[in-house]
């Protein structure tokens, strides 16, 4: 069995960036969505704040166009935009703090601005990743909705046909990544003088979508915002892919990362895939001691894994209890506690390289 059978690559500057673009709303640096307006139109952002001492955390926009409005439709958006409630949102959940806002469309959008890149899409993106090796490293992407579906975890009744549940959610979940901008910049060196790249990408970009049976009333936005609909063919094309094509630069996972889904649990408690993400874009920005440890602040771990809350005693437990689980899972081989100054301490981990690594050489001569 050859290498390219047994891990996968996925784009390296997606890697770098894909902790802290799913940064949820209970995390600190997330501020408030905003109503913005440019030229192009009207669109509902979210800030993310970075942490000046730490390279990693890295300031984002979040932001979803809000095609084809009025004037009065806006007028009415940001109207209903006072009745979101934060409070209850951090204290009670994302679905209390919206009730109060009538239309469906903008609850949607708020949610998929405040969970964007949850567990369940990172596995989504991972299982793309994994279909663009497949198809021969291809940036565009084709699958069925069923074997994504299956790949997630969740079992089809005796006739085949999965709930109406989680086929609307595959579906918000791929429009969701579609339409969801990222916007962040680099260091751009010219000359004497430093500035700045700013990029806008998605994470993908539907192209077409299929239905298999006609007439089948079917509208891919309009399902996400309203209805409970799946198509049951996508093409996408991965707009995170330069690492893959051109400067060979990316991030290997094994080919069989658990991506399944715990049935009966809100995505945001999957820790482990969390942290096996984290760790990823630990080894983008950090260079491994001794080829195999990264050492990382443990306040980091727990804001990257979204443990805050006043009881540091149950974070803690849940943070080794999901470092155990990828030992379990040979991702992790050691992992001990180190004690720094002022009460601040780092865990040091010794990474597998057969299960997670960088690699600049894995796609030499596997294009087809």
């Amino acid at each position: 069995m050859s290498e390219k059978d047994t891990v996968f690559p996925v784009d390296g500057e997606l890697m770098m960036i894909l902790p802290r673009a799913a940064a949820s709303f209970r995390n600190p640096d997330v501020q408030l969505p905003i109503f913005q307006m440019d030229a192009e139109g009207y669109f509902l952002e979210v800030r993310v704040n970075g942490d000046p001492l730490e390279e990693s955390e890295m300031p984002f926009t979040r932001r979803v166009r809000l095609n084809e409005l009025s004037h009065e439709e806006w007028k009415d958006i940001k109207a209903q935009y006072d009745n979101f409630d934060l409070k209850a949102c951090t204290d009670e959940g994302i679905s209390k703090g919206l009730e109060k806002i009538q239309d469906r469309r903008i609850q949607r959008l708020f949610v998929a601005l405040f969970t964007f890149l949850n567990s369940r899409q990172v596995s989504i993106v991972l299982f793309l990743y994994k279909k663009a090796r497949d198809q021969g490293n291809s940036r565009v992407v084709s699958f069925k909705s069923n074997e994504l579906l299956e790949s997630l975890g969740y079992t089809p009744n005796k006739q085949g046909i999965f709930t109406a549940r989680s086929r609307s959610q595959l579906n918000q979940d791929l429009v969701t990544l579609h339409r969801t901008e990222l916007v962040f910049a680099q260091s751009l060196i010219k000359g004497n003088k430093r500035g700045a790249k700013v990029i806008v990408k998605s994470i993908l970009r539907i192209q077409h979508y299929e239905i298999d049976n006609l007439p089948r009333d079917f509208d891919l936005v309009k399902a996400a915002d309203y209805t409970y609909e799946l198509a049951d063919t996508y093409t996408v094309a991965l707009e995170f892919f330069d690492g893959l094509e051109r400067t060979k630069d990316y991030v290997l996972f094994d080919n069989n990362i658990d991506i399944k889904q715990k049935q009966g649990s809100n995505a945001k408690y999957d820790y482990k895939m969390k942290l096996l993400i984290y760790l990823a874009n630990r080894m983008k920005w950090d260079k491994l001691n001794n080829g195999e440890y990264l050492t990382i602040s443990k306040q980091y771990l727990l804001k990257n894994l979204d443990l805050f809350g006043s009881n540091p005693s149950r974070n803690n437990q849940i943070l080794w209890r999901t470092i155990e689980e990828l030992q379990a899972e040979s991702y992790i081989l050691d992992a001990r506690e180190v004690p720094g100054k002022r009460n601040t301490s780092s865990i040091q981990l010794q990474i597998n390289p057969e299960k997670l690594r960088c690699n600049k050489d894995y796609l030499t001569d596997t294009k087809k």
